[in-house]
């Protein structure tokens, strides 16, 4: 069975993939959100050409060969492309073998607890912790993650005062019980997260995410020695021998590859065990709710070094209105602070057809 067609459907913000078979046997996948037209051009130009032709079931030998085809180019955008033909072929294998992705990776479909994960910085602390209340009640949700610092803020904070006002809002509006998170994008000096860290310590915080610039591991692990918090990291992270030097130093306490970003599933799934041989948990980053978190689900019901929770992001319409319209029903269901992955073969989803109607449109294809 080869690779005979590739397509695509993209706006800016998402990019859909479409394989089909020789045979007439098709899958769907994603490259990664965020300029995902830019992902998809890359996608016709620099991934599909070594994949068509190719066997359609050896998912990790076609990735080794865009890899080694295209190996003056390593990167994002790349490795972002190249998710869209990995998720893809996973999602065209569970539909020829009738098993949803999850069962072919080892694991099996069931429910997830996920903590709600909110995106916002641009929150008063206040109503942070009033709409976190009111999905506690509502959804069960058990987890909470809230932002600290500025994106990359070089220890300004989003405005003066909001890291130290925010946390203790937070964590006594919650309670006991509940499990709080917060993440800090890069935000702060090693100096400062320390800081920052023992505030969190003392608040019942229990994760610590990206603290430092995250490309400066070297600062990531200064912070996580100094902590008895769990300090994470890796989401940005796409490059395998990255990975290796920063579990092998233990930069972090926590790993969080994002499946859209490093490049798909099985590279993922190569990540995850990098961690479990150095004994350290793996909570992927799943921020929006397209593709991502549904893989994400399929991913950590399977891994034998599964964090405790699900990303999952708490943001709709007015905040990712992107978001709106891209499946058929809602695959995203939360009950009792729960997700639930579906038996359906492959990913248990489909696009939704108005929604691929008004994309832009672009194949590839064997002559």
């Amino acid at each position: 069975m080869i690779v005979k067609k590739l397509e695509t459907f993209t706006n800016a913000f998402v990019g859909f993939v479409r394989v089909t078979a020789d045979t007439g046997h098709q899958g769907w996948g994603q490259v990664s959100t965020y300029n995902a037209d830019i992902t998809c051009d890359v996608f016709h130009r620099q991934v599909a050409p070594h994949a068509l032709g190719g066997d359609a079931l050896d998912i990790a030998g076609l990735l080794e060969r865009v890899n080694e085809r295209e190996h003056k180019f390593p990167g994002s955008y790349l490795r972002r492309a190249m998710t869209g033909l990995d998720t893809a072929l996973w999602d065209l294998r569970g539909k020829i073998e009738e098993k949803p992705v999850v069962s072919l990776i080892g694991g099996k479909p069931g429910r997830l607890k996920a903590y709600a994960s909110s995106m916002k910085r641009d929150i008063a602390p206040e109503d942070e912790a009033k709409r976190f209340v009111e999905l506690r009640d509502e959804k069960g949700f058990t987890a909470f993650k809230f932002r600290v610092g500025a994106e990359c803020g070089r220890d300004v904070d989003e405005w003066p005062g909001r890291t130290e006002a925010i946390v203790p809002i937070v964590c006594k509006a919650l309670g006991e019980g509940v499990a709080k998170l917060v993440d800090a994008n890069s935000g702060f000096s090693p100096k400062r997260a320390i800081g920052v860290g023992r505030m969190l310590e003392a608040e019942g915080v229990t994760h610590f995410e990206e603290p430092c610039p995250y490309w400066e591991i070297e600062q990531t692990k200064e912070v996580a020695d100094a902590l008895a918090i769990d300090v994470s990291g890796g989401e940005q992270d796409c490059e395998l021998p990255m990975w290796r030097h920063m579990i092998g130093m233990r930069a972090v306490d926590i790993i969080q590859p994002d499946i859209m970003y490093v490049g798909g599933l099985t590279r993922a799934l190569e990540v995850a065990r990098m961690g479990a041989a150095a004994g350290l948990p793996c909570t992927p980053h799943a921020a929006n709710l397209s593709l991502v978190t549904l893989c994400t689900m399929h991913f950590l019901a399977a891994i034998p070094n599964a964090g405790k929770y699900l990303e999952f992001s708490i943001e709709g319409r007015d905040y990712y209105p992107w978001q709106e319209g891209l499946f058929r029903g809602d695959p995203y269901r939360i009950e009792d602070g729960m997700v639930t992955i579906s038996d359906e073969p492959g990913w248990g989803v489909e696009i939704e057809p108005a929604w691929l109607e008004r994309a832009t449109y672009k194949a590839s294809e064997l002559a």
